[in-house]
């Protein structure tokens, strides 16, 4: 047998030595041919002439024209087969008859739409989010497409900023868990050959989600110790799981767009990772690099390519300039070929020089939109709810009960897809009102409703909010009054509508365009109108259940100190209303934990659990003391920390022990254990997190780092003993000198149910 086995294996090892050989073979020869045009039209991405990415787009005759000449390498925005399977080909008629490949962004789904990305990270659940990759690649290669523009895997500390809807939230480790679970999920076993598969594009590289103040598209300030130790990892642990494309930010970092960032893209994600595969910039990004103020057009062209960008997305620097900027020697033949070889790899991992129409067949369809992906979307959604406070238990609701359903959300299908929904099914989503509505049928109760309040207090902002992407790509659209009624009126109707209820369910929050791209918000509060609703239901005097719709961390300071039982739903998609009611009605117990710090104040933004102390440190809930690191007008802490959510059952956390208590700084382990009972009365799930703190070292660090954390499920009495193995890698961090180490030195090892409330053991590393 061990005979066997090793003749199998070597035959293995042959037939992949000679793949790779017939690949570079191929790309060589292919490549000899292809005049400078050619190549360069490898090097250009543009979306479709009716997908509005960017002010300007192409028009339908000018994209074809790029076809027919040759000098186009890709397209994006497109989900028609019979139309791809027409510019596909049109490709083949060319000269060298090299084929496309088509992306779209797939951020939470594409026809079924899944919860936004912040509240899959809400799940902690890294299988359930490889799980809902899966199923999205699937779809989204039914649709013909074999490239997605997911996952975002930026870190962000700043709920101002609106992209933050897109990610993981503020934790490093935690989004390099969730980036490789994208990756994984998405590309499977990385042959994109096969019918399920798809390839990545990781965004947006790098730093994307420091953007000063907030601001989307704004400049990143911060030292390279801070990027690796912050920002770093999720890009990171997305290409060790073998992604196979990364997509550039918009931001510059130390003064150089990343889109000409050769530090960035060239010294780490090339050399220092290993990185294979090509790199593609977000839309219209090298003509942006002109007013950031580092060149003219063929001058910023050029350095994007020398500093390792290999496609343009809708800028047409590369088609428009390479050619003169090799004459003029600004590149050279060697920059384009690197670039154009790394395209033509893609093409042939994904077996388009074999058979070009691979993934465009309708009979595939079949996997699009089915009652199966709906189900599987109701089951993500239903991890991702978090149950910020709960009064004298007034949730679960019971199905008997008389409710009124309130609010710009309650009856609203379209706002529960969330941001960057791609789905032509959008009006088909389940409204909170329609799953409410079934929820009760059942056990006798009913439901009243009401809208209650304008969106937001301007009536011409809230018509650009509800009527597109606010005017930006059409120069003559004209925001329309839409506020027909006076908010006075509305809010004593909905008042009106909840006489003879037994509990107000008040469905607030923000629109899916006042968060995502290009939707940061200096006020992050529930609109001024939506306040004015929730103070007149609370005046009722019956008891209130705040569900919450947003794609960022708001500050509900009013709210926490008067509504008794606050939801976060984020946006949960198509089944998001039966996921929503599962939840008021007890059938699923909310077992989501925060990713991204809620603030009490907008002022205390960028907030994030693994701050830095200062040399007059201040405890986070105590109140002002002067020449000490606080605010006069406000605590410290967030109002409800990273980490945290509650459940309709109670979990006790006994006291952590370590199997060691020392170990060498460059071998050996530690095991920490800690016994968790659920103390109440149904079952439900917990997620047991681990910290960790050194006091000492020859960098500062932060007061907590998250290093590892289980979800788990505990019947009613039931407990668990729950063990952690550390290693020395668990508590390296890069040093001032961005070796990445291990140092001497006691370590706080901190376990509890989110990054506040902990104990701690301490652990001598030698």
């Amino acid at each position: 047998m061990k005979k066997t086995a090793r003749l199998f294996l070597l035959l293995l090892l042959s037939v992949s030595a000679n793949a790779q050989t017939d690949k570079e073979v191929f790309i060589d020869s292919l490549l000899s041919k292809m005049t400078v045009d050619e190549k360069i039209g490898q090097l250009t991405l543009m979306s479709s002439y009716d997908f509005i990415s960017a002010e300007k787009v192409n028009t339908k005759n000018e994209n074809l024209k790029y076809i027919e000449e040759g000098r186009l390498g890709a397209m994006y925005g497109l989900k028609d087969i019979d139309r791809m399977r027409k510019l596909q080909g049109m490709a083949l008629k060319t000269r060298l008859k090299i084929p496309f490949f088509f992306g779209m962004d797939v951020i939470h789904g594409l026809e079924t739409s899944y919860p936004i990305p912040l509240a899959m990270s809400c799940s902690w659940n890294p299988d359930l989010v490889r799980d809902y990759a899966r199923h999205a690649a699937s779809e989204a290669k039914a649709l013909g497409i074999n490239w997605v523009f997911s996952p975002m895997v930026d870190i962000s500390h700043d709920a101002r900023w609106g992209r933050v809807a897109e990610g993981a939230g503020e934790d490093p480790y935690l989004g390099g868990v969730m980036a490789r679970a994208y990756v994984e999920g998405y590309q499977g076993d990385n042959d994109f050959t096969k019918d399920d598969n798809v390839m990545t594009c990781v965004k947006h590289y790098a730093l994307y989600g420091a953007a000063e103040a907030g601001r989307d598209y704004n400049p990143v300030y911060m030292d390279r110790q801070s990027m690796m130790n912050y920002f770093m990892r999720p890009y990171h642990d997305a290409c060790k799981a073998g992604a196979g494309s990364f997509m550039t930010s918009f931001n510059e970092f130390e003064g150089i767009p990343a889109t000409a960032n050769k530090y960035l893209l060239d010294d780490i994600l090339r050399k220092q990772w290993g990185f294979k595969g090509f790199v593609v910039t977000d839309a219209t990004a090298i003509k942006e690099l002109v007013p950031h103020g580092i060149g003219n057009f063929e001058e910023v062209t050029a350095r994007a390519l020398k500093a390792g960008v290999d496609m343009d997305m809708n800028s047409l620097g590369y088609n428009g300039t390479l050619k003169q900027s090799l004459a003029e020697g600004r590149v050279t033949m060697a920059d384009i070929d690197k670039a154009c070889r790394r395209i033509l790899e893609a093409k042939w991992d994904m077996g388009l020089f074999e058979n070009p129409y691979r993934f465009l067949n309708k009979k595939n369809l079949k996997k699009v939109y089915t009652p199966e992906m709906k189900a599987h979307a109701r089951k993500v959604a239903n991890e991702c709810t978090v149950l910020l406070k709960n009064d004298n238990h007034l949730l679960p609701l019971s199905p008997d009960k008389k409710i009124a359903l309130i609010g710009p959300f309650a009856n609203n299908a379209k706002e529960m897809q969330g941001t960057w929904a791609m789905s032509s099914h959008s009006s088909e989503s389940v409204s909170i009102y329609q799953g409410v509505s079934e929820a009760v049928q059942t056990g006798g109760g009913s439901v009243t409703t009401a809208v209650g309040s304008w969106l937001v207090a301007d009536s011409l902002q809230e018509s650009s909010l509800v009527n597109g992407i606010m005017g930006l790509f059409d120069p003559n659209y004209k925001p329309i009054a839409v506020h027909d009624r006076s908010l006075k009126d509305m809010i004593e109707e909905a008042v009106s509508a909840t006489k003879g209820c037994d509990v107000i369910v008040a469905c607030l929050g923000e629109s899916t365009t006042m968060n995502g791209e290009g939707a940061s918000r200096a006020d992050i509060s529930i609109p001024e109108p939506q306040q004015q609703l929730l103070k007149a239901l609370h005046a009722t005097g019956k008891p209130v259940v705040l569900v919450l719709s947003a794609g960022r961390p708001l500050t509900l300071s009013w709210e926490d100190e008067h509504i008794p039982a606050i939801v976060n739903t984020w946006n949960l998609g198509d089944q998001a209303g039966y996921a929503i009611a599962d939840v008021l009605f007890g059938n699923v117990n909310p077992s989501g934990h925060l990713t991204m710090s809620f603030p009490r104040k907008v002022g205390q933004c960028p907030i994030y659990y693994n701050h830095k102390n200062t040399g007059r440190p201040h405890p986070d809930n105590a109140p002002y003391r002067r020449f000490t690191s606080c605010y006069i007008d406000v605590v410290n802490a967030p109002l409800y920390p990273f980490g945290y959510g509650l459940s309709y059952t109670s979990f006790k956390y006994g006291l952590p022990t370590l199997s060691n208590a020392s170990m060498n700084h460059n071998e050996g382990t530690t095991t920490l254990t800690v016994p968790v009972t659920n103390t109440g009365s149904r079952e439900g799930m917990t997620t047991v997190q681990l910290y960790i703190h050194a006091q000492a070292s020859t960098s500062t660090r932060p007061v907590k780092e998250l290093r590892a954390f289980k979800k788990i499920s505990l019947k009613p009495g039931e407990t668990q003993t729950i063990n952690f193995q550390l290693t020395p890698e668990d508590l390296k961090y890069y040093d001032h000198e961005l070796n990445y180490v291990c140092e001497p030195g006691t370590y706080d090892i901190m376990v509890g149910d989110n990054s506040r409330d902990v104990e701690k053991v301490e652990l001598k590393v030698l």
